[in-house]
């Protein structure tokens, strides 16, 4: 199990990740029936770890049981679409 929660925080348009005092978050952009994942940021000492993967993942399960269309103008969001 993994050790840690992710939070998706819709005021902000993110999902957010919290491991050792640090965040790492997936930020998007609703526009209609459209969804941009537009960021994705993981600090460095957390790198390598696969959070930015799992925030990714979360996104797009929540976006897809959404029916948003998906696009992304995040370069690591797009190997995953």
């Amino acid at each position: 199990m993994a050790d840690f929660q992710i939070e998706h925080q819709p005021a902000q348009s993110r999902f957010v990740l919290r491991r050792d005092n640090k965040e790492c978050v997936l930020d998007y952009r609703l526009s209609g029936a459209w969804i941009d994942f537009t960021h994705t940021y993981v600090p460095f000492a957390l790198r390598g770890q696969g959070l930015a993967e799992a925030l990714v993942k979360e996104g797009l399960a929540w976006a897809r049981a959404q029916n948003y269309q998906l696009t992304a103008s995040c370069w690591y969001v797009q190997k995953f679409l």
